[in-house]
């Protein structure tokens, strides 16, 4: 796949994810519980990760690659996977939908920054650089700029 159809694709998913916290968010609130919407919002991605699978999965893998995948990564992702979603679908009614994904996404940013310099949650070390440090800066900047209301 060319890099110019990845970051397509990243991109789409950024858009699909902002989409999914609007209308999740109005879910919450009209639910008056974020942890309520969450869970139906997982159940109903997990039944659709289920055909999904079920309609393009050539083997499952066998009991032995299953055994050698260490604990916590059954159920780490899924934890803050939880707890972010919920912390979107409670934030987005309370400060709008451009200040929570443009704030969400710094977290992001600057967490994957970091991990990336270290090395951590097993990923690829990536130095932080120069124009990583201004690409930041860049983007808290466009945060103040998209967070301050006259």
């Amino acid at each position: 796949m060319s890099n110019a159809s990845l970051v397509s694709l990243a991109l789409l998913g950024g858009i699909l994810l902002a989409i999914q916290g609007g209308f999740n968010s109005q879910l919450s609130t009209q639910l008056k519980s974020p942890f309520l919407a969450a869970l139906i919002s997982f159940v109903i991605s997990s039944i659709l990760a289920g055909l999904v699978i079920a309609l393009s999965l050539k083997k499952l893998p066998d009991w032995q690659e299953v055994q050698l995948i260490p604990p916590y990564l059954w159920f780490a992702g899924a934890i803050f996977s939880f707890l972010g979603i919920c912390l979107y679908y409670y934030t987005i009614p309370k400060l709008g939908i451009s200040s929570m994904i443009s704030l969400g996404l710094t977290g992001q940013m600057l967490i994957s920054v970091i991990a990336g310099h270290f090395g951590w949650f097993g990923l690829e070390v990536e130095p932080i650089s120069l124009r990583r440090l201004l690409g930041i800066a860049a983007m808290i900047i466009g945060i103040i700029l998209i967070n301050h209301h006259k």
